[in-house]
Protein backbone atom coordinates (compact mmCIF):
# COMPACT_ATOMS: atom_id res chain seq x y z
CA UNK A 1 0.00 0.00 0.00
CA UNK A 2 1.25 3.48 -0.86
CA UNK A 3 1.91 5.82 2.03
CA UNK A 4 2.05 9.59 1.74
CA UNK A 5 4.84 10.99 3.90
CA UNK A 6 7.41 13.78 3.64
CA UNK A 7 5.78 15.16 0.48
CA UNK A 8 6.09 11.89 -1.40
CA UNK A 9 4.25 8.63 -2.02
CA UNK A 10 6.26 5.64 -0.88
CA UNK A 11 5.85 1.90 -1.16
CA UNK A 12 8.04 -1.16 -0.66
CA UNK A 13 7.75 -4.25 -2.84
CA UNK A 14 9.12 -7.76 -2.32
CA UNK A 15 9.71 -10.43 -4.95
CA UNK A 16 10.82 -14.04 -5.16
CA UNK A 17 14.34 -13.12 -6.27
CA UNK A 18 16.52 -10.48 -7.90
CA UNK A 19 15.38 -11.34 -11.44
CA UNK A 20 11.72 -10.70 -10.55
CA UNK A 21 12.62 -7.44 -8.80
CA UNK A 22 14.70 -6.26 -11.75
CA UNK A 23 11.98 -7.26 -14.25
CA UNK A 24 9.51 -5.19 -12.23
CA UNK A 25 11.86 -2.22 -12.23
CA UNK A 26 12.30 -2.51 -15.99
CA UNK A 27 8.53 -2.49 -16.55
CA UNK A 28 8.14 0.50 -14.22
CA UNK A 29 10.97 2.32 -16.00
CA UNK A 30 9.20 1.93 -19.35
CA UNK A 31 5.95 3.35 -17.95
CA UNK A 32 7.75 6.17 -16.16
CA UNK A 33 9.59 7.12 -19.34
CA UNK A 34 6.31 7.26 -21.30
CA UNK A 35 5.00 9.69 -18.68
CA UNK A 36 8.32 11.56 -18.42
CA UNK A 37 7.95 11.09 -14.67
CA UNK A 38 10.75 9.17 -13.00
CA UNK A 39 10.69 7.66 -9.51
CA UNK A 40 13.30 7.75 -6.80
CA UNK A 41 13.96 4.12 -5.98
CA UNK A 42 16.35 1.58 -4.56
CA UNK A 43 16.81 -2.13 -4.99
CA UNK A 44 18.46 -4.69 -2.75
CA UNK A 45 18.21 -8.26 -4.01
CA UNK A 46 14.46 -9.02 -3.99
CA UNK A 47 13.25 -5.72 -2.51
CA UNK A 48 12.38 -2.50 -4.32
CA UNK A 49 11.50 0.76 -2.57
CA UNK A 50 9.87 3.55 -4.57
CA UNK A 51 9.26 7.19 -3.69
CA UNK A 52 7.21 9.46 -5.96
CA UNK A 53 6.99 13.25 -5.96
CA UNK A 54 6.77 15.84 -8.71
CA UNK A 55 10.05 17.73 -8.79
CA UNK A 56 8.90 20.54 -11.09
CA UNK A 57 5.94 21.22 -8.77
CA UNK A 58 8.22 21.77 -5.78
CA UNK A 59 8.72 18.14 -4.73
CA UNK A 60 5.12 17.53 -3.65
CA UNK A 61 2.64 14.76 -4.42
CA UNK A 62 0.52 15.57 -7.47
CA UNK A 63 -1.96 13.73 -9.67
CA UNK A 64 0.99 12.68 -11.82
CA UNK A 65 2.42 10.73 -8.86
CA UNK A 66 -0.93 9.14 -8.10
CA UNK A 67 -1.35 8.06 -11.73
CA UNK A 68 2.12 6.51 -11.82
CA UNK A 69 1.49 4.75 -8.50
CA UNK A 70 -1.64 3.12 -9.99
CA UNK A 71 0.36 2.00 -13.03
CA UNK A 72 3.06 0.59 -10.75
CA UNK A 73 0.42 -1.31 -8.76
CA UNK A 74 -0.94 -2.82 -11.98
CA UNK A 75 2.56 -3.93 -13.01
CA UNK A 76 3.16 -5.47 -9.59
CA UNK A 77 -0.19 -7.26 -9.62
CA UNK A 78 0.52 -8.59 -13.11
CA UNK A 79 3.87 -10.01 -12.04
CA UNK A 80 2.76 -11.55 -8.76
CA UNK A 81 -0.60 -13.00 -9.86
Amino acid sequence: MWKEENNSLTRHFEFKDFIEAFSFMTAVALEAEKMNHHPNWSNVYNRVSISLSTHDAGDIVTDKDKLLSHKIDAIYKGQTS
